[in-house]
């Protein structure tokens, strides 16, 4: 008589991935959720700031840093044989900008703001980026942990039917050892994914404290996307880019404060009036002064300086473009050569299940070890968390190329 061990009561998960594609939302979390956790999280908190800064600084440079600046004397003088007299004077000053710089000031401050908007919308995404990463770990490592719990159930079941055979005188001792030993390597796997669940969830929390979690981690459904969206996404990945509109902004703020400077090589005079009196005010006067700084090789130096600066920032807002032209291809294949890997380890679980059952009846029959069956046993196990995890990877992609499109959480 020989040991027959009951099929893997991994059909369910095998029915899911062999089901047809689903259109709804891959098991995301809430989209409200999600936004409430994106502007809690310390980062996106950080970018507003500096936002608010920015445009401060904008409003500063837009004013000017020409004040009305007061100065005065007094002082007694003594005069032989005349006597002491109280004498003071006062004067008030103000820089006055040349014409163009005004202009050029306040176009600075557009552009420096316009960047610092773009920065914080684009630490919005990146925290997007972050939260659905750790959102996939840990729905992938609860997958995988489902799959070994099963298969430590499957090992025990194996285990329980052969010692009872053993019992009874049907089975060699060597057989209970084999399926014991089956079972504490799928024990020990089981016991690893479990916890990386708890790893998972323990930086998803640690990261974003206020995105509510169920108290278990939804099903991976499988990946679903049509070629023509893979292609629409990869262009609006391009055309919504916050880092390319960000690298722009700072170019024009670049260019705009070189020409800022070049202008700045002949300095701002001040012009003013002062008051005077003397000898107790039998002497007593107003009239107009002006002043104006003489610039050199320091101005000339600092206007050099900004145009290289310039000049570079026109080749990050290039670099920008190629970085983003980058991402966007390969957030386009990734996406498919996951969907592809997912359909093939969808195929192979349909195989091994397949091998599984003449395993089975051979060994029913006799003609099949236990050790074969047990191999098989373990292939099953091993296609399935193949499965899994190509089907993780595969919602990761297409998460990801739909928050870079900016279609996902970030559509505001």
């Amino acid at each position: 008589m020989r040991l027959l061990v009951r099929a893997p009561k991994l059909l369910p998960v095998l029915s899911l991935a062999l089901a047809s594609p689903l259109a709804a939302e891959p098991a995301l979390p809430d989209e409200a959720a999600v936004a409430g956790a994106l502007s809690d999280h310390p980062a996106v908190a950080a970018a507003r700031e500096r936002l608010a800064a920015a445009r401060s600084s904008a409003e500063a440079r837009a004013v000017g840093t020409h004040e009305v600046t007061v100065s005065g004397s007094y002082y007694r003088r003594n005069v032989d044989l005349e006597g002491t007299f109280n004498e003071f004077d006062t004067q008030l000053t103000r820089a006055i900008r040349l014409p163009g710089k005004a202009r050029l000031d306040r176009e600075i401050g557009v552009h420096q703001v316009d960047a610092a908007e773009n920065m914080a919308e684009d630490v919005r995404h990146q925290a997007a980026l972050l939260l659905a990463g750790y959102w996939w770990d840990w729905l992938g490592a609860a997958a995988e942990a489902e799959v070994d719990r099963q298969a430590v159930t499957n090992y025990e079941q194996a285990l329980a039917a052969v010692t009872r055979r053993v019992e009874l005188g049907d089975a060699p001792q060597l057989e209970a050892d084999q399926a014991r030993a089956a079972l504490g390597a799928a024990r020990t796997k089981a016991e690893e994914s479990s916890g990386r669940v708890n790893l998972a969830q323990a930086r998803l929390e640690a990261q974003f404290p206020s995105l509510p979690l169920p108290a278990k981690a939804p099903t991976i459904p499988p990946p679903e996307i049509q070629e023509s969206a893979l292609t629409g996404y990869r262009d609006l990945v391009i055309s919504n880019s916050h880092e390319i509109a960000m690298a722009e902004a700072e170019a024009r703020r670049a260019e705009a404060y070189a020409e800022r400077l070049r202008l700045d090589r002949v300095a701002d005079p001040s012009i003013g009036i002062r008051l005077f009196s003397e000898r107790d005010g039998d002497e007593q006067g107003a009239g107009l002064v002006f002043s104006m700084p003489l610039g050199g090789r320091h101005r000339s130096a600092l206007a050099d300086e900004a145009g290289s600066a310039a000049t570079a920032a026109l080749a990050e807002e290039r670099l920008a473009r190629f970085d983003i032209a980058e991402t966007a291809n390969a957030d386009m294949a990734e996406a498919r050569f996951r969907l592809s890997a997912w359909e093939r380890a969808r195929e192979s679980v349909a195989a091994q299940m397949d091998v599984l059952v003449k395993l089975r009846r051979g060994n029913e029959l006799g003609e099949i070890g236990l050790a074969d069956l047990l191999l098989g046993e373990r292939m099953v196990h091993d296609a399935f968390s193949a499965e899994v995890q190509a089907r993780t990877e595969a919602q990761r992609a297409i998460t990801k190329l739909r928050i870079d499109a900016h279609e996902l959480w970030l559509r505001d």
